[in-house]
């Protein structure tokens, strides 16, 4: 057999050893979704979350801005494993440009959704102090007595509302300004900027010029601190950065992450939480003649409402690590679904259906690990205000137009209804 009949078999082999490493490649690497985030109406779940929790629970995805593809885990048991395994940093995220839904990135200095323990375990230490049980059980006489002052302006100015800017804005927006230190004379201020720092629809440059405005505002705050020590949270920090627990900019970046956490998603989840009451009048119709199942109902509704479109903050892998028999590589963005994982049936039994005898129910609305939200006892404890007084002081509550009418946010990260017209 001559040479060149040799060197022709040779290549033939290294074509077809080629075209299968290829093949066994390809087969390996699940393929990326482009996920376009559309608006959806009231409390639709997203197709695509839906779809990769049944069929491709650890996958990859592609969003409207940044670069490049990270990966998708959608399963609950897989969620609680990535939010809680140190393997996946949430500080390394800083300065890479992660594919996401927002058109802008520009996360705090110092900020605690961004460290890493046991950085992040130091500046957790010093948030739960203003988290306690007796600071919430104080604050609810408040949040009582602040929501009947509201609904008392609602019955005087008489049918219809918009329960939207009447009651589901200012409420919260009070009750996290009452809890931070923020003096009543500056909550419209302090709630503007946090409205535009958490808005995709506002822009990069109005986004970054809010972040250092809040940032400013409350580090003049905890310097009043320093002469006016209180037991709000502005106290709590101020005392913080002077047994030099923290740094004044790590103390400043907790509160401006507290208070647009409180002030943004807590309105729009509320009010989520009223269109789904008034559109399931069984459900409604239960709680008014139980209002001891009000707590429960709350979790079910918590676990229920797609709060947020697309996804929150994302991890790096730091080694390659194996997630639902997935391997993803070092290096690689990963991001966590909560609302796809309190969807999984293999927790929840029938769940896209909301149902109120659900006495098992470890939804993670408020996350999970390391990152579960501070003001988790806050906003369940604000919801449950709301829901148990809304109808024990307005019986006749009803939406004011066709469900279809209700216009919803677009271009939003946190879901909720522009209005919410209502009458009695």
């Amino acid at each position: 057999m001559s040479d060149c009949v040799l060197s022709l078999i040779n290549s033939s082999r290294h074509l077809e050893m080629t075209r299968s490493m290829t093949t066994e490649t390809t087969t390996a690497l699940p393929p990326v979704h482009f996920w376009a985030v559309e608006d959806l109406r009231g409390l639709d779940f997203d197709p695509l979350l839906d779809r990769l929790l049944r069929e491709e629970p650890v996958s990859r995805i592609q969003l409207p801005n940044g670069e490049g593809y990270a990966w998708l885990v959608t399963r609950y048991d897989d969620v609680k494993f990535v939010t809680s395994d140190p393997r996946f940093s949430r500080k390394a995220v800083i300065g890479r440009p992660i594919t996401r839904l927002a058109p802008h990135f520009v996360p705090m200095a110092d900020a605690v959704g961004f460290a890493d323990p046991p950085e992040h375990t130091r500046l957790r230490k010093v948030v739960a102090r203003a988290f306690t049980a007796k600071a919430m059980a104080r604050l609810r006489s408040s949040a009582q007595e602040f929501i009947d002052g509201l609904l008392d302006e609602m019955e005087r100015q008489g049918p219809p509302a918009d329960l939207m800017q009447s009651l589901n804005i200012p409420f919260p927006v009070a009750m996290m300004c009452e809890l931070m230190g923020v003096p009543s004379c500056d909550r419209d201020q302090v709630a503007e900027w946090s409205r535009t720092l958490i808005s995709a629809a506002h822009g990069r440059e109005a986004s970054e010029r809010a972040n250092a405005e809040l940032g400013t505002y409350f580090s003049t705050l905890l310097d009043i601190r320093a002469e006016d020590p209180r037991e709000d949270v502005a106290g709590v920090l101020r005392a913080a950065v002077d047994r030099d627990e923290l740094t004044l900019a790590e103390a400043v970046g907790l509160a401006v992450l507290l208070q647009v956490g409180g002030s943004h998603a807590v309105p729009n989840n509320s009010a989520n939480m009223v269109y789904a009451l008034l559109t399931h009048p069984r459900h409604l119709d239960r709680l008014r003649t139980e209002p001891e199942l009000v707590p429960q109902a709350v979790d079910e509704l918590l676990r229920y409402i797609p709060h947020r479109n697309a996804v929150g903050l994302s991890r790096i892998a730091m080694e390659e690590v194996e997630v639902g028999g997935v391997r993803i590589p070092e290096g690689d963005a990963v991001y966590v679904s909560y609302l796809a994982a309190n969807r999984d049936p293999e927790v929840f039994p029938d769940p896209h259906t909301l149902d109120f005898d659900r006495s098992y129910n470890p939804h993670v609305s408020f996350g999970h690990g390391p990152h579960y939200c501070p003001g988790a006892m806050l906003a369940r404890m604000e919801s449950e205000v709301v829901v148990s007084t809304l109808w024990e002081r307005l019986p006749g509550l009803r939406l004011a137009v066709p469900e279809e009418e209700i216009r919803w946010q677009r271009g939003a990260l946190i879901r909720g209804p522009v209005s919410l017209p209502v009458t009695w």
